[in-house]
């Protein structure tokens, strides 16, 4: 490992060298990537010189104790100095570990999330609603941007489906464990008994992707236009500016009929389904991998439950950490940190079990 961090070291002061220099300066493209590889391996470097640092000073204080001939005072700083050295050595040497895991390469992505009302009919699509609101709640207060993409709205105000974009730097490392099951117990609404009933919603979370990240053939896709339905006056009912967008390859369908312009709604469905294809084929591609790590955080497959939240006793439990919390109101305002921290340590921790 230690090798492995000196080539590291070694790589980031050349990085550093090339940013200096006036010709890679003019070359943008270059000079960016460049940028973004300095950033993504300085805390490395800097926790690897704190690490050296540390080992220096126990060399020293180790020295002088194994050479003795110090008055009582004198050896006990020194004792006291390489305890306190070789602590900060080993609390180094774990970070670094954590530091040297595989990134996973789309953690700084903008993501699109897509929820669909699951078991529950109108309840359901009630508490899409909700948690499309939790989300965008959780990005404003993160200064993150969101936008809906396509929605699929219920006369009593849910989402039957909704898909929106959430841009900000490191948005797909927050959001990417929330894909899954969640179910909801409250009673409904449109309960006159008042009697509870459990009703789920599913998240798919995407990272965006990108026309380098993916090669879509204009040959392999089949759009159509049609007239949207639903709210919207008479326009709705006269323009053709609803999209349909099929990817022949893999049957993938994106639809898209928010906007009053054609060409937007087919810009936010491009989105969409490039992500959607990625994502098909990043799955394709692990699935192909010889023991793949299947880490307690979950699989992130749709089917799979991974949190309730209860009202009657305003609780949120998350089946995958154990943690449980009870200030539901707080969450669904927004305040999911502490769940999501959670969900990172736990996905930590096994990936350095796996290592």
């Amino acid at each position: 490992m230690l090798d492995k961090l000196k080539n590291v070291e070694q790589r980031f002061e050349e990085i550093n060298r090339q940013l200096c220099d006036p010709v890679v300066m003019a070359d943008m493209e270059n000079y960016r990537k460049l940028m973004q590889e300095s950033k993504r391996l300085t805390p490395v470097v800097e926790k690897f010189r704190a690490y050296n640092a540390a080992l220096a000073a126990m060399e020293e204080a180790k020295a002088l104790l194994d050479e003795g001939g110090m008055d009582k005072d004198f050896h006990e700083m020194v004792q006291e100095e390489y305890e306190s050295s070789k602590e900060t050595l080993e609390n180094t040497l774990d970070e670094l570990k954590i530091l040297l895991l595989p990134v996973d390469p789309n953690d700084d992505k903008n993501v699109i999330v897509e929820i669909r009302g699951g078991a529950g009919g109108d309840e359901a699509a009630l508490f899409a609603h909700t948690l499309f609101r939790m989300y965008s709640m959780y990005a404003e207060a993160r200064r993150w941007k969101s936008e809906i993409l396509s929605s699929n709205e219920t006369g009593l105000g849910g989402f039957k489906e909704v898909s929106f974009m959430i841009e900000g730097e490191g948005a797909y490392s927050r959001f990417k464990f929330e894909s899954g099951v969640h179910r909801v117990q409250r009673v409904p609404e449109t309960e006159s008994q008042g009697r509870i009933h459990p009703s789920t919603v599913t998240v798919a979370v995407l990272p965006e992707a990108q026309e380098v990240d993916i090669d879509i053939q204009p040959a392999d896709l089949q759009i159509d236009t049609f007239r949207s339905s639903g709210a919207g006056g008479q326009h709705v009912n006269t323009t053709d500016s609803a999209i349909r967008i099929t990817h022949l390859p893999t049957g993938t369908v994106v639809e898209c009929q928010d906007e009053r312009s054609q060409y937007k709604n087919k810009d936010k469905a491009m989105k969409i389904l490039r992500s959607r294809v990625l994502e098909a084929e990043q799955q394709k591609q692990e699935a192909l991998i010889a023991g793949e790590r299947k880490s307690q955080v979950g699989t992130g497959d749709r089917s799979e439950r991974i949190r309730t939240y209860n009202y009657a006793q305003g609780r949120v439990s998350d089946h995958r950490t154990g943690l449980t919390l009870y200030r539901l109101e707080a969450i669904l305002d927004g305040d999911l940190d502490e769940i999501i921290d959670a969900l990172i340590t736990a996905d930590t921790a096994e990936k350095l079990k796996a290592e």
